[in-house]
């Protein structure tokens, strides 16, 4: 993105220039190839002196383009998905009935949907990412530690739900050619992919890469698509099944639970907290979406999205599964496994629909949920050479070629399992931003500040002692219960009850303790009488706006 030089002036007391563009600190090398390539890939918009470049800056007035209704519309597609279809499958395997499967999907939503909306309040007000509000809680330097966590779980995740895409693809193409089937192999088994499967996932990483290139403000009209096609799918799919098949004797309505007393407390507690560790990503770097919102509440509709669509799909997966149990012998929780049953003419071409609809769903995910995320965290980490649009490229080969997901999910379950509790550390992130925002700043940062390494944020060398030590509070007393799960260590039963309760311990005891934390020892220089935004009618880095009667 090309932009011109203009000075950008914080007034704390003093003036101090910010020159965009300025690239005194690259180009005073000798010539040379290797400055020659520097040069080229330096953002013409990279601030050395803010640390920041265009991307990175709040949100101009002209980009807030995302409505109430876009938000519900993202998430009503996001939810019905391949892997919404899958999400009773795991909480029933534990030994929980349909009905508190059910109970247990629906109140994990109603936390994750409760917790983005409460962490996105920051993007919506001052229309920055959570890279940038992560420097107000952990001063700038502690904060890249928690960006780059953020960000490698990104690329993970990315990759994974690339591998679902892909799987898309595939029924896609056994509608349209049903010899696909027929496809030798010609990759060794240790490879762990198969031929025709890496033609899909070839096909699937190709279709992902121009979306990469529109931004995020204007990639909404997927949303809206995905939103119309995505329930048509879903629907059809458990419509054929209760036409077929019923839902009546030998199906999966007829198990109770099969864990009893506290067995069974535990077994929900630990399907509660593995539901809600899967959306804690999405709360932490909720202000990347909500900095593109019209108002102030436009993100708020997340609240009633979130758990609404998780519940509906959830009621459909568990009907869809119990039929194919009475049609098929065997319970099929993926519905691409179901329309591949379609194999009449007027069938195949529903099997593609259906395909397709699922197949949007995850192009939408995947950049909405993860590249953005990743992209944004790698903006902040390398702001003179990466922007949101660059960043989105590198986490999709990243994600889908050097992470190889197939080998991840064929022969690495103790990885799986890693990155699965990976929101032992997301959840008292998460838990000292809410409470840096609410508690102790009660909604008052100043914008320019943030973007100033030298200012009111940077603590004490950058580092905040006080968000590290809450951090540590929320993550150590995890470990024991954790560890286990990624090796043959033998587990202390207490310790695994305190780890199926990770989200609400690490959560609760990083924000209450950094609370009180900072009630003792406060950082004063970094608390304000009124908030400071960015000037609303200006669309550069160049004012301010210091009342909070100016707020709209």
């Amino acid at each position: 993105m090309t932009e011109s030089k203009e000075n950008y002036t914080l007034s704390t007391g003093g003036a101090v220039d910010y020159a965009v563009g300025d690239t005194t600190a690259v180009d005073t090398g000798r010539g040379g190839v290797l400055h020659r390539i520097n040069k080229f890939l330096l953002l013409d918009s990279a601030s050395s002196e803010r640390y920041s470049n265009e991307d990175l800056d709040p949100v101009r007035p002209e980009m807030r383009t995302w409505n109430a209704r876009h938000y519900a519309l993202f998430w009503i597609s996001d939810h019905l998905s391949v892997s919404g279809f899958r999400s009773a499958a795991s909480v029933m395997a534990v030994g929980l009935s349909w009905r508190l499967a059910l109970l247990c999907i629906a109140l994990a939503n109603i936390i994750q949907g409760v917790f983005i909306v409460l962490n996105g309040v920051v993007g919506a007000k001052y229309h920055i990412p959570f890279s940038i509000q992560a420097r107000a809680s952990f001063g700038p330097y502690l904060a890249y530690l928690m960006i780059a966590m953020r960000m490698i779980v990104a690329i993970f995740w990315y990759g994974i739900q690339a591998y679902t895409g892909a799987e898309c693809v595939q029924s896609m193409i056994f509608a349209i050619w049903p010899s696909f089937h027929n496809v030798k192999n010609h990759l060794p088994a240790s490879a762990h992919i198969t031929t025709q499967f890496m033609t899909a996932y070839v096909i699937y990483f190709l279709f992902c890469l121009p979306l990469h290139y529109v931004g995020v403000h204007k990639v909404k009209w997927l949303f809206l698509l995905k939103s119309i096609t995505t329930p048509i799918a879903a629907f059809a799919i458990m419509g054929w099944i209760v036409a077929k098949a019923g839902v009546g004797q030998n199906s999966l309505f007829d198990q109770g639970n099969t864990k009893q007393g506290s067995a069974l407390g535990w077994a929900f507690m630990g399907s509660l907290y593995s539901n809600i560790g899967s959306g804690v990503t999405l709360m932490v770097n909720a202000p990347d979406y909500s900095r593109y919102s019209a108002t102030k509440y436009s993100h708020y509709t997340t609240a009633v999205a979130v758990p609404f669509t998780a519940t509906v799909i959830t009621i459909i997966g568990v009907i869809a599964a119990s039929g194919s149990k009475i049609l098929f012998g065997q319970i099929l929780w993926d519905p691409l496994l179901i329309i591949d049953h379609w194999t009449s003419r007027g069938g195949r071409a529903a099997a593609f629909f259906c395909a397709f609809s699922f197949f949007l769903s995850q192009l939408g995910l995947n950049i909405a949920a993860n590249s953005l995320a990743a992209a944004n965290d790698m903006n902040c980490l390398f702001p003179r050479y990466i922007n949101i649009r660059r960043g989105q490229f590198i986490a999709s080969f990243l994600g889908s070629w050097a992470l190889t997901p197939w080998n991840i999910l064929t022969s690495a379950p103790a990885f799986l399992n890693f990155m699965s509790g990976y929101s032992v550390w997301l959840g008292p992130l998460c838990g000292i931003l809410v409470s840096d925002f609410y508690f102790v700043h009660k909604q008052k940062y100043n914008v320019y500040e943030l973007y100033n390494f030298h200012g009111m944020y940077r603590y004490k060398f950058g580092f905040n002692w006080r968000a590290f030590l809450a951090f540590t509070i929320g993550w150590v007393p995890l470990l024991p219960g954790f560890i286990p799960t990624v090796s043959s260590i033998k587990s202390v039963p207490g310790m695994v009850h305190l780890y199926n309760l990770g989200f609400f311990y690490g959560f609760g005891a990083a924000c209450l303790s950094y609370y009180v934390i900072c009630y003792f020892f406060p950082a004063k220089e970094t608390y304000l009488e009124v908030p400071v935004y960015m000037a609303e009618d200006s669309a550069s880095f160049e004012d301010m706006e210091s009342s909070s009667a100016n707020e709209k």
